[in-house]
């Protein structure tokens, strides 16, 4: 039945269309000379997110947040991902605090990892479920030189072009298309500019190291009688913070020591099997540790040691969490300008354009070289073709080491050469984008139409070099035989059984080579609209928007040669390139039902339906039906369902074989008796885990289909008359808003800890054949590859509250309350199973706070004005995971660490003066004034905390001076 509506509502819009283009066709031929009333009557009406239709109503039948450039400016924020990723109703979004290089490896969507890149997530639905508009036009997706990138990185839109930002918290597929599952973003740029204008800023924390921020806007506009034109260009520089500058992110997991610190270490562990007494050793030099006989007694280190090495154990393993980053830096140029000319009072052109360059970094700890058939790092040099021979001139032990045949006897060698120093992965981006048009109106009859076509070209090109990386072809070459090591030019022996300081420069020389990676997304869009009154009805004009639209997406990430080769010792991926193309039509209808009658003001029902005919997988049909009853003029009750969808991205399609270390713990490590599933699985007794870092191989899937939805809402908006013009109140608005979405058919890979779990648990044939085990119980490959699996659904309550009292000789004072409520989050898996994903969860780097609120408090008197904000976010639960029976974590015996709640408060205080030019105005303030540290986190990757959900630590201060002439 479902598939049958859907199909008789694709057949319903598209007889649809072939009514309305004759009727267009012939509109055209016969319209009459447009009158000044005429052109008034359009004047007043206006485009709002939601809708193609223009309308006189500012509400609308969807529920749609404006930022203002008032909004935007009391935030104190710098950059448009910071403003909307403090929504009450956004997730984790990417953002600077993301020190996301490293081990994070690529994900499975064969995005990249997005380093130094800014996204937007509403309602943790995930950034590539919200589509992201400039002046209502699709803007070229992210390129950070690690993968296709599938979100728009808001750090290439300058904050200083944006005249106010539309958020739709609605689905919206049938009017935008494929992305806008979760709500639209639309960022609307400057036009109506007379003048020119210079501010600079500058911002500091208080607490940490580094961290300065500072830069420079310039803009000029101007107007003529038939032009229009905005110039603006603009320069930010924000430094970095070391991890070491604060305590919760100077340790691998906050509070419990060097438990969960790397076993590949300065020193090195070497994990072997001695061909002459068949005992396995896991052993490190006696190198700075002041107890050689430590962890003795256990089953490979059976008695205390007494030559140089002692049994690896966890005071040797190595803090990796220092050499990390709090805060990246970056730094970002552009140069924006837009001109409208109007050719006749009916019909104008315009033309925008936008360069921006950004240059980003990102760090992690100095490499850890993994070699023996236990390494996991799915590469031959390293796994399976690595022989260290006894006369090898830094080989201890006196016989050989080696992965090959059918008795290896190498299994572990961990080695992290500090020589090399930290991983350092640069970024440039270049992101151009060029935009034209055509826009007039003319009337049909009495009645005022317009029309509208549009050209985009864009492209984001990003190149990223690595230092600090190692070539393990060459590393197998120099631990080698010696005589193939001498005939080879450069090639120098390694010492890589020795401490630090025992590789030399000439060893780094032949080992460690610069790596660079490139990757580039373009996008080419055409389009067509018309919009206007069709006839009268018995409540009012009939009203539609209709209209065409071609895009093109091509995407490519190219990593260095040595990657592809399969020589390089980081993460390794192949290359990925592909294009795909889509042809679409809409139509969307607004048809008053009522007006002025016993049962209110008016009823209006909106429809809209989209055809999608894509080149990959074929068509799409989406649909949407709204009402909206102006009960009173002062109560509006308004509600939606709409269909929506998310094709399967360039990266999702056509990403090649790659990996990402994911932080896994194995159920059967430490088992003091292995359990018969765990016997089964390939453990044999006594097993420990090696490393909790878990290589894990993804790739694109070209069977992927699209994502489909189903959202719902319903609100109303009260602004009682009992509330204006008052001696307590000027103007009093209070919404609410119901929303529900459900995603099927998601693109995912399925959750690596779950699969391993599952297996063990219930001997799951399917779980269990996803990975595979060493000889010595390690796992050493995992597979997990995109597909369309599970259902995601979500639904909760927003909140809004905004009330203006008298202007007064004390001032005039407003409060502007905003809130979110998570009702449901649940994602389930392939298997029919819940994910631990859902409110009041923290998981995977993101929570999901059940309660988000902010409260905006503004006072204004003359030339001076007060902004109080308070930001405010619940409290989680996380798995204390490997943390669990050590003292930060709060309820251990139920694997429960709590986050508590926070509240950041943010004040700014501003005072201007028109007596110098156009206007002078100095702001100061300061963000997280209450000196708040961020809940610590046990789970989260990087920092011991969830940067995509709190605040750096510390009070962070800021001043600007804005010049208006």
């Amino acid at each position: 039945m479902k598939s049958l509506s859907r199909h008789r509502l694709a057949v319903a819009v598209q007889l649809s269309l072939l009514c309305v283009l004759p009727v267009l066709a012939q509109a055209q031929e016969a319209q009459p000379q447009q009158t000044q009333a005429d052109e008034a009557k359009t004047l007043d009406t206006v485009t709002v997110t939601g809708s193609r239709i223009k309308k006189a109503e500012l509400e609308t039948s969807v529920p749609v947040q404006v930022l203002s450039r008032e909004d935007i400016d009391r935030s104190g924020f710098t950059s448009v991902a910071d403003i909307v990723q403090n929504l009450t109703a956004s997730g984790a979004g990417l953002n600077t605090k993301f020190n996301s290089s490293g081990n994070f490896g690529f994900p499975p969507d064969g995005g990249g990892v997005g380093a130094g890149a800014a996204t937007v997530d509403l309602r943790h639905l995930g950034a590539k479920r919200v589509l992201v508009l400039v002046d209502g036009i699709r803007w070229v997706n992210e390129s950070s030189a690690s993968g296709v990138g599938a979100s728009v990185d808001l750090n290439t839109i300058p904050l200083n072009i944006i005249d106010r930002i539309e958020v739709l918290e609605d689905g919206a597929s049938s009017i935008y298309g494929s992305d806008a599952i979760a709500g639209v973003v639309n960022i609307i740029t400057k036009r109506n500019v007379e003048g020119a204008t210079v501010e600079v800023h500058y911002g500091q924390n208080s607490k940490l190291d580094g961290g300065e921020t500072y830069g420079a806007d310039i803009s000029w506009g101007g107007t003529t009688e038939r032009a229009q034109w905005f110039i603006a260009g603009s320069y930010y520089k924000q430094k970095e913070i070391s991890s070491s500058e604060y305590w919760a992110a100077r340790e691998p997991v906050p509070g419990t020591g060097l438990a969960n610190g790397s076993s590949a270490t300065p020193n090195g562990r070497f994990v072997f099997q001695d061909p002459n007494s068949g005992q396995v050793y896991s052993i490190t030099p006696n190198t700075g540790i002041t107890d050689p006989t430590y962890a003795s007694g256990q089953p490979d280190c059976p008695t205390a040691r007494t030559d140089d090495y002692h049994c690896f154990g966890t005071p040797d393993r190595f803090n990796f969490a220092p050499y990390n980053l709090l805060l990246t830096p970056s730094e970002r140029k552009s140069i924006f300008g837009q001109v409208r000319f109007e050719f006749t009072p009916s019909f104008s052109g315009y033309a925008k354009a936008l360069y921006n360059e950004r240059e980003s970094a990102n760090q992690a700890a100095p490499e850890p070289i993994f070699l023996g058939t236990d390494a996991g790092v799915y590469n031959k040099w390293a796994e399976s073709l690595l022989v260290i021979p006894a006369n090898q001139a830094y080989n201890p032990f006196g016989f050989d080491l080696t992965t090959m045949g059918s008795s290896p006897n190498l299994f572990l060698i961990g080695r992290r050469p500090v020589e090399g120093g930290p991983r350092r992965y640069e970024q440039k981006v270049k992101t151009w984008y060029v935009n034209a048009g055509l826009e007039g109106t003319f009337n049909v009859g009495d009645r005022p139409w317009s029309w509208d076509v549009n050209f985009v070209r864009s492209e984001s090109k990003a190149d990223q070099t690595n230092y600090g990386s190692y070539n393990l072809r060459k590393i197998n070459l120099a631990l080698g035989d010696p005589a193939v090591c001498a005939a080879t030019p450069g090639c120098v022996p390694l010492n890589i059984f020795g401490g630090p300081g025992t590789i030399t420069q000439d060893m780094l020389n032949w080992i460690q080579p610069v790596v660079r990676d490139e990757s580039e997304n373009k996008l080419t869009l055409a389009s067509a609209n018309i919009t206007g009154d069709l006839f009268e009805m018995w409540a009012g004009p009939l009203s539609f928007a209709a209209g065409y639209e071609y895009r093109k997406y091509e995407g490519s990430y190219t990593p260095d040669p040595i990657t592809v080769a399969g020589e390089y010792n980081g993460v390794p991926s192949g290359p990925t390139s592909g294009e795909y193309d889509v042809n679409e039509a809409y139509l969307e209808l607004s048809v008053p039902l009522m007006k002025d009658s016993g049962l209110g003001k008016s009823l209006d029902l909106s429809l809209a339906g989209r055809y999608s005919k894509y080149s990959t997988f074929g068509s799409k049909n989406t649909g949407k039906v709204g009402l909206r009853w102006q009960v009173t003029d002062e109560f509006l009750i308004r509600t939606s369902w709409a269909q929506g969808f998310r094709a399967p991205t360039i990266g999702e399609l056509y990403g090649t074989l790659s990996r990402f270390d994911a932080t896994l713990q194995d159920p059967c490590s430490g088992l003091a008796t292995v359990t018969p599933e765990c016997v089964a699985n390939g453990v044999p007794q006594g097993y420990e885990q090696t490393n909790s870092q878990i290589s894990v191989v993804t790739s694109g899937n070209g069977e992927l289909k699209p994502e489909s939805s189903r959202s719902f809402m319903l609100g109303a908006v009260w602004s009682p008359s009992f509330a204006d013009n008052t001696s307590w109140s000027d103007k009093l608005d209070l919404g609410v808003t119901f929303y529900k979405h459900e995603i099927t058919d998601a693109i995912q890979a399925p959750d690596a800890q779950a699969i391993l779990d599952r297996c063990v648990a219930n001997a799951d044939p399917a779980a269990c054949a996803a990975y595979s085990r060493s000889s010595t119980g390690q796992i050493i490959r995992f597979d997990d590859i995109l597909d369309n699996l599970g259902t995601i659904k979500t639904d909760g309550w927003d909140f809004t509250a905004a009330w203006t009292l008298p202007e007064q000789n004390w001032g005039r004072l407003r409060f502007d309350w905003k809130n979110t409520w998570v009702t449901r989050y649940e994602l389930v898996n392939e298997t029919g199973q819940l994910e631990p994903r859902q409110p009041g969860i923290e998981v995977n780097n993101s929570a999901i706070p059940e309660w988000t609120s902010t409260l905006v408090t503004d006072w204004s008197l003359g030339p001076w004005s007060v902004a109080w904000s308070m930001r405010f976010i619940d409290g989680v639960d996380e798995s204390c995971g490997g943390a669990n029976g050590f003292a930060i974590c709060d309820d251990s015996g139920n694997d429960i660490n709590h986050l508590g709640a926070v509240t950041y408060h943010d004040l700014q205080v501003s005072w201007e003066t028109p007596a110098i030019a156009k206007g002078l105005k100095l702001t100061a303030g300061v963000n997280n004034l209450g000196d708040k540290d961020p809940p610590t986190c046990l789970s989260c990757s990087l920092n011991g905390y969830d940067a995509s959900t709190y605040d750096l630590p510390g009070r962070f201060w800021y001043a600007r001076a804005k010049f208006e002439f």
